[in-house]
């Protein structure tokens, strides 16, 4: 298995959009995913996407976006849109793209990532502090997650 920048790898554009639309576009149209997914294949610039392959086989696919939520601007940058393929859960594969992009960040010297979700009990394993609720436009609340790169492993202060 192998993470690499989705401009490395253009031609999984279309699916990565396809996966991000049905996963997590209820009422957004597909090209609002598809001009997110356009905007994000230029090395060192943000947002950037990241997808895992296994040979030729898309596996998943994470971003790293400079928002995520519009009612919190103020945080940045962001761990988005991260969708591992059905065949390919319960794997690993989403602890996998969470710690690339994790890397990524603190070698690009970010002091910080941020993520939202509409669950809860997932990303606290991984790390994530859990940060409080937010409204996710028009009216969602969502769980607001933080993970620092200054510190010990796991992302937790001692």
């Amino acid at each position: 298995m192998t993470i690499l920048p989705l401009y490395a790898v253009p031609q999984f554009a279309e699916q990565v959009t396809d996966w991000l639309w049905q996963a997590f576009g209820e009422g957004v149209p597909r090209g609002f995913f598809k001009s997110v997914i356009d905007h994000s294949q230029k090395a060192d610039a943000l947002p950037l996407t990241f997808v895992a392959l296994d040979g030729e086989q898309l596996l998943g696919t994470v971003g790293l976006w400079r928002c995520d939520l519009i009612t919190r601007q103020d945080l940045f940058p962001w761990l988005a849109a991260l969708y591992v393929n059905e065949a390919a859960r319960e794997k690993g594969l989403a602890g996998q793209l969470q710690a690339y992009v994790i890397d990524y960040a603190r070698r690009a010297g970010y002091a910080e990532l941020h993520l939202w979700s509409a669950c809860r009990d997932f990303y606290e394993r991984y790390g994530w502090q859990y940060i409080g609720d937010a409204l996710e436009y028009p009216d969602k609340t969502v769980h607001l997650y933080h993970y620092s790169l200054c510190e010990s492993a796991g992302g937790t202060t001692e």
